[in-house]
């Protein structure tokens, strides 16, 4: 049995103040981790409000239903946000979905659980999965990846400039016994890593590339912006709370090309107001505050964008 572990969440105010514009409305909360968002989000709702809570975590799933299962504008799915247009389908108005939340950080109970194999700080068994009933675990997939694809996820998902010195290292270590523990990983990976950053554990970097490409995460986000203009109302919203570099920009870039519209052939006689343009930026990307990081220092990475959706 687990002990509780508290989950703080992150740029709680301010994602909701941008999200919830229409008490009236229909909401997603992508990741519901352990429901501070979508508490938040319940507050400022009517009864005729509506809250939909997707995550893929089955823990997160039975505290959700714990929860708010009582409160009958409130339902949980068990899923990927990335799946987002099959959870909405039978629930959401026609009129469309009035807003859309994604908080990507991984949630303090999954972190603090050695169990559950995502942190270098407490040995347990090297998982790493968001839903532990599905797909490969960490110890599973570092068993049989080829040491080029070992390098590249550590390289891609990590920005870990020396993944192919600690693929090589993790190949020679698995012919000899299998690596099946965090604190295994997380020594070998430190023995590879010949530049220490200050303030930054060596296997930081691995353990997150790891983790990204194990529960798919920049997939799912892609997915989601395949769909997320057909999901949304005219004047329905779009929240998204990074916690890595490669996650922001995605999200930047998305946003960015659904302001400029489509690229059109030099010369072609349209005016700029003419430009097909879906969405609008919601001011400037906002990080956590100095007396938030101070009381969490998880939020020390976190930015926020949003985003309208204008046509």
């Amino acid at each position: 049995m687990h002990a509780k572990v508290e989950h703080t969440t992150v740029l709680l105010n301010e994602a909701v103040e941008v999200l919830v514009t229409d008490p009236d409305g229909f909401y997603v909360d992508g990741t519901f981790g352990r429901g501070g968002h979508s508490a938040a989000i319940l507050e400022n709702l009517s009864e005729r409000g509506r809250l939909l809570a997707v995550d893929k975590d089955p823990e997160a799933v039975a505290a959700g239903r714990a929860r708010f299962g009582s409160d009958p504008r409130f339902e949980i799915v068990r899923g990927s946000f990335g799946d987002l247009k099959a959870h909405v389908a039978e629930r959401c108005p026609a009129a469309g979905v009035t807003g859309i939340l994604l908080d990507l950080g991984v949630s303090s109970p999954q972190l603090d659980s050695a169990e559950r194999g995502f942190s270098f700080l407490r040995d347990g068994p090297l998982d790493m999965r968001m839903d532990p009933e599905s797909g490969q675990s960490a110890a599973q997939w570092l068993a049989v990846a080829e040491e080029k694809e070992i390098a590249r996820v550590l390289k891609e998902y990590g920005e870990e400039r020396f993944g192919r010195r600690m693929a090589a290292a993790i190949v020679r270590a698995r012919a000899v016994e299998p690596i099946v523990g965090t604190r295994q990983l997380a020594e070998l990976v430190a023995a590879a890593n010949p530049a220490w950053e200050k303030g930054k554990h060596p296997a930081t970097r691995a353990f997150q590339a790891i983790r990204i490409f194990i529960n798919r995460e920049l997939e799912d986000l892609q997915h989601l912006f395949g769909d997320v203009l057909e999901l949304l109302a005219v004047g329905g919203r779009l929240v998204v709370i990074s916690f890595h570099s490669l996650e922001d920009r995605l999200v930047k870039r998305f946003i960015r090309e659904q302001e400029r519209g489509p690229k059109l052939p030099r010369g072609l006689p349209v005016r700029d107001v003419d430009v097909p343009r879906r969405m609008r930026s919601l001011g400037k990307p906002v990080k956590a505050r100095e007396n938030e990081v101070s009381d969490n220092v998880r939020a020390r990475s976190a930015i926020m964008r949003a985003a309208e959706k204008v046509a």
